[in-house]
Order: C-alpha cells, then sequence, then structure tokens
C-alpha cells in the first residue's frame, strides 16, 4: 500500500486509545520471529532507531506510532515523517506499551520493511564491475546467539565504516527488537546479509578476493602484527565457546586481540570493536 501523508499528531488526529485493539495485536506480534518472516516487516522502537530509519530509509517505513508526550519532545522526527509522507499515528502511553517488547517505552515505535540483501548482492556490491575494491571490510557473525552483542557489533561495524555485515542462519535474528534497539540505529546505515550458512558466506567472499580473519582467542597472531591494508574480513564466534576448529581452519589466519591487564578476555562486542577499529585505520592509511 502506498504511503500517504495524514493528519499528524500536530493536526489532531485522533488517538488511538484501545490497547487490545487489532491494530495493537498485529504490531505486538512483531515481537515472534515466525511473523516476522512471513509478514516481513519488524518494529523499530525508541527515538534513535526511528529517527534513522526515516532520515536513512523512508521507503521501508510503513507506520510510525507515537505518544503525544514523545510527539512533543521529538517534533522533528514527526515532521520529518508527514515531510515524506510517511503514515504517522498519534497512540495513547497504553497503545503504545502494548506495541511494543521494551519494559520502558520511550513514546515512539515504527513498523518497518526487512531490509537484508542476498549474500549475492552483497558480492556484487563488493566486488563492482570489474574487480574487488581495494579496501573491503566485512564483519561477519557466525554464531552469535545474543541480541545485545548482535546489536553493538553492527554498531561498531557501522561507526568503524565496513562495508556489510553478514549474520549467519546460526546467530540471532537481526530483527529480534533486541537487536535492533542495540544497534542504535546503525541498522539503517550500512548493508546487512542474513540467513546463508557459515561455508557458503566463508566460500563466496574467498570467491570474491576478500581475506579471511578469524578472531579468536586461540589465535598464533596478535592484532598489531597482522597486514590490515587490503580487503578482509573478521570472522566471529559465538559468545561462550568462540569459533570451532573448523572455521579457523577455513579462514587464511587466526587472530587474537592481546591483553595488557590482567581481564581474562574480551567479550565478543569488544573485540569485534577493537578489530574493526584497527581494521579501519589500517584501511584508511593505505587507501
Amino acid at each position: 500500500m502506498p504511503n500517504h501523508r495524514p493528519a499528524g499528531p500536530s493536526e489532531h488526529q485522533k488517538a488511538l486509545t484501545n490497547p487490545r485493539s487489532d491494530r495493537v495485536k498485529a504490531v505486538r506480534s512483531l515481537s515472534r520471529r515466525s511473523v516476522r518472516s512471513r509478514a516481513g516487516e519488524f518494529l523499530a522502537e525508541g527515538p534513535q532507531a526511528v529517527r534513522e530509519a526515516v532520515n536513512h530509509r523512508p521507503d521501508l517505513v510503513r507506520d510510525v506510532y507515537v505518544t503525544a508526550e514523545a510527539a512533543a519532545r521529538h517534533p522533528a522526527i514527526v515532521q520529518n515523517a508527514l515531510d515524506r509522507d510517511l503514515w504517522v499515528h498519534e497512540v495513547s502511553p497504553e497503545v503504545l506499551a502494548a506495541m511494543v517488547d521494551s519494559q520502558a517505552p520511550q513514546g515512539i515505535a515504527a513498523v518497518c520493511s526487512t531490509l537484508d540483501v542476498t549474500l549475492e548482492a552483497a558480492m556484487a556490491a563488493l566486488v563492482g564491475p570489474t574487480d574487488l575494491r581495494p579496501a573491503a571490510l566485512v564483519c561477519v557473525l557466525t554464531n552469535v546467539r545474543d541480541p545485545g552483542n548482535a546489536g553493538t557489533v553492527i554498531r561498531g561495524a557501522d561507526a568503524a565504516g565496513a562495508d556489510l555485515v553478514i549474520v549467519s542462519d546460526s546467530s540471532v535474528d537481526v530483527y529480534n527488537p533486541k537487536v535492533v534497539r542495540s544497534t542504535a540505529g546503525s541498522l539503517w546505515h550500512l548493508p546487512i546479509c542474513v540467513g546463508e550458512p557459515v561455508p557458503a558466506i566463508l566460500a563466496a567472499l574467498r570467491s570474491a578476493g576478500v581475506r579471511l580473519l578469524a578472531a579468536d582467542g586461540s589465535g598464533a597472531s596478535l592484532l598489531p602484527d597482522v597486514d590490515l591494508t587490503s580487503s578482509h574480513a573478521w570472522v566471529m564466534g559465538n559468545e561462550a565457546w568462540g569459533l570451532p576448529a573448523d572455521l579457523r581452519e577455513a579462514c587464511d589466519e587466526v587472530v587474537q586481540v592481546p591483553i595488557y591487564g590482567r581481564a581474562e578476555s574480551l567479550n565478543l562486542a569488544m573485540a569485534a570493536t577493537v578489530c574493526l577499529y584497527a581494521s579501519a585505520q589500517a584501511l584508511h592509511a593505505a587507501h
């Protein structure tokens, strides 16, 4: 259904006030992965997520729901949505609370269409019409199960200027509400590929000429000693048990982040951010 510009909260549109309505139940059902997959939609909660969705991918925003208080706090978000001819609905706080997964709703949410790209399209964008870009940076999540970790890695990849994030079929769903919140809006800033098995991901990257670097505490190479000046992908493992031996062996090099203090290790999101920023620094210096 094409988007239109309805009367917004500032024009005294009649608010949605029944938390048991079919519309509210339909939005709330997006907290379930099966519903998200079937509908091709997910829910973005909070002003930061909604602002970035409206700013960067308004074509994917189906409906914006906002309380009167949140509309007064974030008038620029509401006005930008209206200026882009998006559906904006005023709702009561009770309705917003019934719609979202968060324990502390921030007064605004948006139903969005899923935005992932296929592995084939992602590889085509990396390689281009002639050859692989010399400074491509990719992050692969192989078996990441914690929503907060996955979202934080996506946010770190965005901040480091990564070209692509690939989330395997054995990892958490990137449209899980906790993942979406943890990305802090970065979900709409860079291409994300989901749902592919790890062997297919590694094979596609290798065929494209992308060097595969396994990030693992057992690595023989230390991060400061690794050449990061050409296109490469960081392959990240599970929060608890890292990367299994067969995946480490499938990569070109196994790299560990050195620990200089007394900490036993870094958690997944911290290690990924350290690796991605080391790559960003090396790639920018070289190119």
